[in-house]
């Protein structure tokens, strides 16, 4: 991926599973509803596939690497 590379969240879309946070425990935490938090910044390293596993596994689709 180019660099520049940022995960973001559509806090609409998303239900709360949490498992993006299984996936990508470099870059995602959870709150304490267990809904995820990211930081936008731009992500480096093992943050990058994690952040792309995170993202193809997501059910409802709410997260995008941009």
């Amino acid at each position: 991926m180019p660099s520049g590379t940022r995960l973001t969240l559509d806090r609409i879309a998303c239900n709360g599973h949490g498992i993006c946070a299984l996936m990508a425990p470099s870059c995602i935490t959870l709150d304490r509803w267990g809904y995820p938090v990211v930081s936008g910044e731009e992500l480096e390293g093992k943050a990058i596939p994690e952040a792309r596993r995170a993202a193809r596994a997501c059910p409802a689709k709410a997260l995008k690497l941009c």
